[in-house]
């Protein structure tokens, strides 16, 4: 069987991929998903997604250990704990916590993704990793694999194209099929590549979080198959898969 690599480029567009029941790799380079990585490789227990404000303060009233993390804005909401940088999500903090996050645009397609059998976060941080996984279980569960890209604000996102891009290029050859979206991502990335975190800071919303003092979190994020680790959305949470 050829699987075959698709690309949905905007939040709202989950439900395409839920339906057709691909596995989904989910990914908002700046930042939700390369927080939730980074948490991960600093310990976290799980990350709990929610849409709003309102879904996250009512689930912090219930369980009063977890923590707060996520953004409007780009800026750190008040009274939580953590904004959306992933430098913020340091071990000594999260190391066997649960965080719950709500962000514009990365936790809205995670949530949209919730019906789906698997559904897997990638980033830059992790492309190898989430490439190798999905990979495995396309193959042996015999599904095609779709990239939801939560872009920003509802519009495409460059960093987000450049990181299916990477992804994608991963895969094995000669077992998958690629959309004119996933080739275009692939090709994109080839030539980004070697000036990665050059071609991101080009991007509008690379732009808008240097201008609130977050360029080292558009540098972090960019930095490629740091960890060797797939997070995995199932019932609600975010735990990495095993």
């Amino acid at each position: 069987m050829t699987v075959t690599v698709s690309v949905e480029f905007k939040a709202k567009d989950a439900l395409r991929p839920v339906k057709r029941r691909d596995l989904i790799i989910v990914i908002d380079v700046l930042r939700c998903s390369s927080s939730i990585v980074n948490a991960f490789a600093n310990g976290v227990k799980a990350v709990t997604p929610t849409e709003t404000l309102k879904e996250a303060f009512a689930l912090r009233e219930q369980h009063s250990d977890y923590l707060l993390a996520g953004e409007r804005k780009g800026r750190k909401p008040r009274g939580f704990d953590f904004g959306n940088s992933p430098l913020e999500f340091v071990q000594e903090v999260v190391e066997g916590r649960t965080v719950i996050m709500t962000t514009t645009s990365g936790t809205r397609a995670l949530v949209g993704c919730r019906q789906a059998e698997h559904v897997l976060v990638g980033a830059f941080l992790n492309a190898k990793a989430v490439a190798k996984k999905a990979a495995e279980i396309a193959q042996s569960s015999g599904v095609n694999v779709s990239f939801l890209l939560a872009g920003e604000k509802g519009l495409f996102s460059l960093e987000d194209f450049l990181c299916a891009g990477a992804i994608a290029s991963e895969f094995p050859v000669g077992a998958f099929g690629f959309s004119d979206g996933a080739l275009a991502a692939v090709t994109a990335f080839d030539c980004a590549k070697d000036a990665l975190v050059e071609s991101v800071m080009k991007s509008r919303h690379a732009k808008h979080l240097t201008e609130l003092g977050f360029g080292r979190d558009v540098e972090f994020s960019c930095m490629l198959n740091r960890f060797d680790l797939v997070p995995v959305y199932r019932d609600g949470n975010v735990t990495l898969i095993q």
